[in-house]
């Protein structure tokens, strides 16, 4: 049976499953590394054990293809902003490293991500970037997203936040996470994710389209840009979208009406 998720906020619901301890970073948290015994074993990890293993795990489990990364030609060394919708628990850790090959991704991602020992470790040297709860934090990661952009690094967003895993459709998202390209005057592309049927298995195939680069409009201000480029992005995840051709879940929301029907 097709598995049913319900929604009352499209968002802040979210359907990761997962019950992590989350450890807030402080405000001292370093997000750039200077320890060249640091940067050496994470190279390793990157490029040896973890990009080999993620690609064959995206084939073997998603069934995974990505399509027109043509689109990134030119821009690799520059460096960009990378957003994608959020529908693919494991996935989505894995997928914009594949996209972005063979420059390393950066992925700015919940606290939870980094509150496990030695895990939370692994995940930093694969790029993950902790957003922290504490205000106080925010000044040095606001600086170390910056620093990733001027240093022509790729930093991948997912701005729908909250995971719902297989949706086919793209979520309503804020346009705050478009502020670092807005400031930085660096290029945007985006990912879709996408669902087909797939053979001999009740699990849909993923299909993901890259597009861009999208740019802030140079006569704006750097909040305007912020919508400017929130609504390309989103238009054309939209747009994307419409290529899944399954639904492997089922998402329906709970209105009030329902709920006093129930």
């Amino acid at each position: 049976m097709k598995k049913t998720y319900y929604y009352k906020d499209e968002l802040n619901d979210d359907f990761a499953g997962t019950d992590i301890s989350r450890k807030d970073v402080k405000p001292n948290y370093r997000y750039i590394k200077k320890n060249p015994v640091w940067h050496f074993f994470a190279f390793i990890l990157y490029r040896f054990i973890a990009t080999p293993l993620v690609s064959l795990f995206q084939l073997i489990v998603y069934g995974l293809s990505i399509k027109n990364t043509k689109v990134l030609r030119g821009y690799r060394r520059k460096g960009y902003f990378l957003y994608g919708n959020h529908t693919l628990s494991a996935g989505d850790a894995f997928t914009p490293s594949l996209v972005a090959f063979p420059k390393k991704a950066y992925l700015i991602a919940n606290a939870d991500a980094v509150s496990i020992p030695v895990v939370g470790t692994i995940v930093e040297m694969l790029g993950g970037m902790p957003i922290p709860v504490d205000y106080r934090a925010l000044k040095n990661f606001n600086d170390a997203v910056d620093l990733r952009a001027k240093k022509g690094d790729v930093v991948t967003i997912y701005p729908e936040a909250h995971i719902w895993p297989y949706y086919t459709n793209i979520r309503p998202y804020k346009d705050v996470s478009f502020k670092y390209p807005a400031k930085t005057n660096k290029p945007v592309f985006c990912f879709t994710s996408t669902f087909q049927k797939r053979f001999l298995s009740n699990r849909p195939r993923v299909t993901v389209y890259v597009d861009g680069p999208f740019f802030p409009d140079e006569s704006k201000t750097v909040k305007e840009n912020q919508k400017y480029l929130r609504d390309k992005v989103y238009d054309t995840m939209v747009m994307r979208s419409k290529n899944s051709t399954v639904e492997y879940v089922s998402y329906i929301k709970i209105t009030d009406e329902a709920a006093l029907a129930e």
